[in-house]
């Protein structure tokens, strides 16, 4: 295993955690504009329909998912940045 990917292990984490806290508080921003309610609804709220649910995950899901590809891949553009190689 190259010394940069171990490196990288710790550093991987963190952004991990950092990117889990940013994609909650956008999350909770945007569910707030487009469904004018200031929290989403969880699966087991039995007073939210089944759309809206899913649309909530759906969203949830996919702020998740482009928040981590930005953090990972920008943490990793630094590495190699830093220091001329790319961590994957």
């Amino acid at each position: 295993m190259k010394a940069s990917k171990i490196v990288y292990k710790p550093v991987g984490l963190a952004l991990g955690a950092v990117s889990g806290m940013i994609a909650g508080a956008v999350f909770k921003q945007t569910w707030k504009l487009l469904a004018h309610d200031k929290d989403a609804p969880d699966a087991t709220d039995e007073g939210r329909s089944w759309g809206e649910v899913i649309l909530a995950a759906t969203v949830q899901g996919a702020i998740f998912a482009a928040v981590k590809a930005i953090v990972d891949r920008s943490g990793a553009a630094t590495t190699r940045s830093l220091t001329g190689n790319w961590p994957g």
